[in-house]
């Protein structure tokens, strides 16, 4: 999620898809952990944010330790691009999200209420398009609307009906330009709360700089943020409850080319080695450290699996 403007030239595409990421991580079999991937090569995707970048690396590095031979591919911007590049099978894999998936990948207008019951359907979906999803996280990186605390106070807001409430002044959203047209983002927002403001409330903002527009109040008193992201507490957001439950459960996990995963069974057995230690709470810190902090996506990634003892 976060800069997601789709580009469409395919020609692009195919450019940043041979440029791969910043770096490839270590060569086949560094870190120590086994050779069961041995001859398994190729890029894992990432959609362009973040968390996207740290998981993507956490990946690579990961399954490079136990003998496979992948680069992270971090240059590709835009959701739909990501995915295609999954269904070319440009990728070995990349982490995506159940309510992503579900909605905009499978075409369904409404989420099913409950994680486990969200993942199953999708899980069953995507792998009528030879795409497998291995054991998912915890983390849930969904959607919510965010505002300075400090205002969040003044006007008296805890949910999001209370925000529908307010006077239009006041009403004021910053929010990416995918979502402004996703079925699960602001058309679908603002017929769930009924909120109806001009054009010129909602402004148009790449996501790094809608958590500042959004603590500064400038441009929007609220923000679209994301639950995982580690700018929520350092710059004294509260987030706004979705009361009427309309965003999907958003819960990450690994999706892969099903042939591969056949002919490579064990990625199953290493991917899940990280997949439950990875909780909402424990992806916020991870993105905190390269969006607050300023640290490096890759170097961030090496560390924790080390600290994890996943890696040598």
């Amino acid at each position: 999620m976060k800069k997601r403007i789709v580009v469409t030239v395919a020609a692009a595409v195919s450019a940043l898809l041979a440029l791969g990421g910043c770096a490839s991580g270590p060569s086949a079999g560094s870190g120590g952990k086994g050779d069961e991937l041995s001859g398994l090569s190729g890029q894992i995707g990432s959609k362009d944010f973040s968390e996207q970048y740290i998981l993507a690396h956490i990946t690579t590095q990961l399954l490079n330790a136990h003998g496979a031979d992948l680069a992270a591919n971090t240059k590709l911007v835009g959701s739909a691009n990501v995915r295609q590049a999954l269904e070319d099978k440009d990728f070995v894999g990349y982490w995506e999200y159940t309510g992503t998936s579900w909605i905009t990948y499978n075409g369904n207008t409404a989420p099913i209420p409950g994680a486990e019951a969200q993942f199953d359907a999708v899980k069953e979906a995507d792998a009528a398009k030879d795409i497998a999803w291995l054991a998912p996280a915890p983390l849930n990186n969904t959607y919510a609307f965010a505002v300075r605390s400090s205002e969040a106070e003044k006007l008296g807001v805890k949910t999001m009906s209370d925000v529908a409430k307010l006077p239009a002044a006041k009403q004021t959203f910053c929010i990416e330009s995918e979502f402004s047209t996703r079925d699960d983002g602001w058309p679908g927002l603002q017929a769930a709360y009924g909120i109806e403001v001009p054009d010129a409330n909602v402004t148009l903002l790449d996501t790094g700089v809608i958590y500042t527009a959004t603590q500064k109040g400038d441009d929007c008193n609220f923000g679209e943020v994301f639950q995982t992201d580690g700018r929520i507490p350092a710059l004294d957001l509260t987030v706004m409850e979705d009361d009427e439950e309309f965003f999907p459960v958003y819960q990450g996990g690994f999706t892969m080319q099903a042939s591969i995963l056949k002919e490579y069974p064990a990625i199953a057995d290493v991917m899940s080695e990280i997949s439950s230690l990875l909780t909402t709470e424990e992806m916020q810190k991870l993105n905190a450290l390269v969006d607050v902090d300023g640290e490096d996506p890759e170097d961030v990634a090496i560390a924790w699996l080390e600290d994890q003892g996943l890696i040598n």
